[in-house]
């Protein structure tokens, strides 16, 4: 239908609504009206909702001046039909939709067809471009016969005369013309048939569109699906619940039944009474005939007599048998009302496990943004301190009154929502701990390395455990703002001081993966965080000494009271002595700093005189005992500082913890955490295993679990299409290597591992880049040659989606670092059942231990290790690895299957920092009572 047959459709519809009522107000009845009731259906049929209303509302309005009865009836009869129609139309647009799927597929396989055509002409452009290199050989050839004919012809002309025509030269030469000519007919033809192609590939392009559209329809359509399905879900829980209550209501419903029974026996009393009271009737009704017959007086006296005695009795016998009855009647009741108590306690306590199940299913997103809205108000100077604090600790325990209490004021205005939050607040006891981590970065939105794992994965982990996290995060306008839920600026400036001056400070806030989060946008002219990169700014120790100053002037102007502060590395290292020496002597000192250093290769050291421009006191810090450098006395050392005024001090893993404390791996720090042992602890890092999960992965070809691993010899098979890597051999072991390419990740050995792999008959595959100059092109000569190779790929790039295919399809991973902290890789790769080739370092050395290494528990051992940076470490490895893999590979697939079910998430290290966390608050807590 085109849009004007459409347009003329609801005019007429719009007519034949009014055509059964006159002007006076009187209905008609004609021929003419049956004919308008007709197309009225008719047009009717093909309307939306909207055009529906708008009929109805014009039949009531027109005929609203003068309404009667009858007119009432055709108006609600004739609403009747619409709605009839709009049900049909509902019904006809659910066989279009139909219609339209059953078009996607054919559109499908007619761009499956197109598809397979385009190749098949890519294939034949390809044999004619061939063919005219060919023909451009030919007639170079051609061109030098010529010339040989003419020289030849002169010669001949001089002895024999004119060439013989029939002379074997002159044939090879006109079949040389003849084919030259078939060769450009054929040409001109494919240059026609690629014409064709060109249409094609417009056709195609218009398919994919349209597909593209149906696609989204479809998703639209799966969305309501699954929402109709939690709805479904929803109402198994609640027919679960209903049969509990049934059984106590059926177990109620016989307490009933035995009451009723009891109440039998004076029932049957009740109805002797009334037999009773009927004899005595009978014996008065006698009593009085007798009187009448006036019988002898004696014998009157002794018969009344003995009916009097007769009746004592009968009433002794009604008198007991009615208080009978009243005490029966007591119990009945009270049963009764014992039944309806502990039917309102059963329906009561029902309501509140739904209501509590209902709160504990609701997303952290929820609490946080709730918080969030707290907090924006404190800032605001809305609410008070206190007032804050016990709304905060209600969000903190998922109490149900703020919960209703926001759904109750979501459509107030901000007075009426301040107001309704306000009457929440009474004294309550906090659950755990208020923890708040200061970075640089945050998985997903600005993330560069581990930090950003780090921040997210134990931030979530500690939510879980029932402690309140936040994170504040400086606001850079490179970060990932598309996985940021609700953000928003506040209605409020922070001031921090910086170089001898106070800057404004705009705050921002939004939940990350279900955390609170508080972004910092300092409003100062060298635009410290609109640079289009994290890192690597010639004025970071400015940048980030910026920003922990403002990060702590945030908490101090907002009034929180957090127990922890926790930062990280040297670029929030600067909180540490910020806080003690000017945060705590205006009374914000109820927090202890935790400080953990993901790698103490990055120190961060500047001039001491830039130390100043923060507000620090570059004379009273710039001293052996506190900031300045073991190195360089003219310079200052913020992870130094950090280890030196924080009260607890971390690193990522135990051995990583014990390696700094060497000369050679403490990078000039190990002195000074040798003498702060007693607060340094190395904690090992996990991973999210939310994120990092084959059984969900949405990144990957097919899902698959420990319980199942064919899909992860389907996911190998993709990513060996998708590299154009040869799938001739389905066993052949994949290596696959996920990494930053700097000499800490031995780089020598990176590429040794390439080379090693085909000699052991292996696959290659390298995802990362790297940001020194001479490795990067090194390693893009290695990809060059290997441009082509069925058996190597290198991908010199970071690519997200394209890592998880690889953890996946990847049966051994390579890592084989110089030196290593934590390191997340060996645990996400056993987490996808790729088994780990590592050295002997840092946190490798804590979560890989060796498949022939008898000091471990066989249930334990998980991989390949070596201890020797060389070559021949390496190779000694991969060779016992690849030996393994492909001589016993029922024995492998057990390993696959151990490697994919250890633990790796964040609740043990966790539980670490909560130990931590809670032993340095009671120290102070016990110091501040002495």
């Amino acid at each position: 239908m085109d849009t004007q047959s459409h347009k003329n459709n609801n005019s007429e519809a719009q007519e034949s609504s009014v055509a059964g009522i006159s002007r006076s107000g009187e209905k008609t009845i004609s021929s003419d009206d049956a004919d308008s009731d007709i197309n009225r259906e008719m047009n009717v049929a093909v309307l939306t909702p909207e055009e529906t209303n708008i009929v109805i509302e014009n039949d009531v309005r027109q005929s609203h001046s003068s309404i009667r009865l009858e007119d009432l009836i055709s108006m609600i009869r004739n609403a009747e039909k619409n709605i009839l129609l709009l049900n049909q139309a509902r019904i006809h647009a659910l066989k279009e939709l139909d219609k339209i799927l059953s078009e996607k597929e054919a559109l499908q396989a007619e761009i499956n067809n197109l598809e397979m055509k385009l190749a098949e002409t890519d294939a034949r452009i390809k044999v004619a471009a061939q063919e005219k290199i060919n023909v451009e050989l030919l007639e170079r050839q051609l061109e030098k016969l010529k010339n040989e004919m003419s020289s030849k012809n002169s010669v001949k002309e001089g002895k024999h005369g004119i060439l013989d025509r029939e002379s074997p030269l002159v044939l090879e030469l006109n079949d040389l013309r003849k084919e030259n000519e078939f060769l450009k007919d054929d040409i001109q033809t494919l240059k026609l048939k690629l014409a064709d192609v060109s249409e094609t590939e417009e056709h195609v392009s218009l398919l994919g569109r349209e597909q593209s559209a149906l696609k989204a329809s479809f998703r639209e359509l799966q969305s309501q699906f699954a929402n109709a399905q939690d709805d479904v879900s929803k109402l198994d829980s609640l027919q679960c619940e209903c049969k509990g209550l049934s059984i106590k209501v059926e177990n109620l419903q016989a307490l009933f039944d035995n009451a009723r029974q009891k109440l039998d026996h004076p029932s049957l009393d009740l109805q002797q009474y009334h037999e009773l009271q009927k004899k005595v009737d009978k014996l008065e009704a006698s009593i009085t005939e007798t009187n009448m017959s006036k019988f002898p007086s004696e014998k009157f006296h002794h018969f009344d007599e003995i009916l009097q005695q007769k009746i004592d009795i009968l009433e002794k016998r009604l008198q007991e048998s009615d208080l009978e009855i009243h005490s029966q009647i007591e119990m009945f009741q009270e049963s009764v009302r014992e039944f309806h108590h502990t039917l309102t306690k059963l329906k009561e306590e029902s309501e509140k496990r739904s209501q509590k199940s209902s709160l504990e299913n609701m997303p952290w997103e929820f609490w946080s943004r709730l918080l969030l809205i707290i907090e924006g108000w404190l800032l605001e100077k809305k609410i008070s301190p206190n007032d804050a604090k016990l709304l905060r600790e209600m969000i903190w325990k998922k109490d149900a009154q703020i919960h209703d209490a926001f759904l109750a004021s979501r459509s107030k205005n901000e007075h009426e929502k301040v107001a309704t939050f306000l009457k929440l607040t009474y004294s309550r006891k906090s659950p755990g701990l208020h923890i708040i981590h200061i970075a640089a970065e945050m998985a997903p939105v600005a993330k560069v390395g581990g930090l950003g794992d780090v921040v997210s994965g134990l931030g979530k982990a500690l939510q879980r455990k029932g402690h309140l996290v936040e994170i504040i995060l400086p606001k850079y306008d490179c970060m990932e703002h598309d996985l940021i839920t609700d953000l928003k600026a506040l209605d409020v400036v922070v001031e921090s001081y910086f170089d001898g001056r106070t800057f404004k400070n705009k705050i921002w806030i939004g939940t990350i993966e279900g955390l609170p989060v508080y972004f910092i946008e300092p409003h100062h002219p060298a635009k410290f965080f609109w640079r289009g990169k994290y890192y690597g700014e010639h004025d970071d120790f400015k940048r980030f000494s910026f920003f922990s100053r403002a990060a702590l002037e945030l908490l101090y102007q907002a009034g929180k009271k957090p127990d922890i502060i926790h930062c990280h590395d040297w670029q929030t290292a600067f909180v540490a002595p910020l806080y003690w020496d000017i945060y705590a002597a205006k009374g914000f000192n109820s927090a202890r700093i935790c400080f953990t250093c993901h790698n103490f290769e990055y120190q961060g050291t500047a001039p001491a005189s830039e130390l100043a421009s923060c507000g620090l006191n570059v004379h009273h810090l710039n001293r052996p005992d506190r900031m300045q450098d073991n190195s360089a006395h003219d310079k200052v050392n913020p992870v130094k500082g950090a280890i030196v005024f924080s009260n607890i001090v971390t690193t990522v893993s135990p051995t990583y913890a014990q390696e700094v404390c060497t000369i050679e791996g403490g990078r000039g720090l190990h002195e000074t955490l040798k003498s702060s042992s007693k607060k340094f602890v190395g904690v090992l890092n996990g991973i999210d295993t939310d994120a990092w999960n084959p059984s969900t992965d949405n990144y990957i070809r097919v899902q698959y679990s420990a319980d199942d691993l064919q899909g992860k010899a389907e996911n190998k098979d993709a990513l060996r299409k998708l590299l154009k890597l040869s799938s001739s051999k389905v066993t052949q072991p994949l290596v696959g290597c996920i990494t930053r390419l700097v000499p800490q990740k031995g780089v020598h050995l990176i590429r040794h591992a390439i080379y090693r792999t085909l000699e052991l008959g292996g696959q290659f595959v390298l995802l990362g880049s790297s940001p020194v100059a001479h490795i990067q092109q090194e390693f893009e000569g290695i990809a060059n040659h290997f441009q082509s190779h069925s058996h190597v790929r290198l991908l010199l790039k970071y690519d997200d989606a394209l890592s998880h295919l690889i953890y996946a399809a990847s049966d051994m991973f390579i890592i084989p670092s110089m030196f290593e902290p934590c390191g997340l890789t060996q645990m996400i790769a056993m987490r996808y059942g790729s088994v780990p080739i590592v050295r002997k370092t840092g946190g490798l050395n804590d979560s890989v231990f060796d498949i022939d290494d008898n000091t471990v528990p066989v249930q334990y051992r998980n991989g390949f290790t070596f201890i020797t940076p060389n070559e021949q470490g390496l190779s000694n490895a991969m060779e016992r690895a690849f030996q393994y893999c492909i001589r016993s590979p029922e024995s492998w697939q057990q390993l696959v299957q151990r490697d994919m079910r250890l633990d790796f998430s964040w609740n043990s290290s966790a539980t670490q920092y909560e130990e931590l966390y809670e032993r340095s608050v009671a120290r102070a807590r016990a110091t501040t009572r002495v």
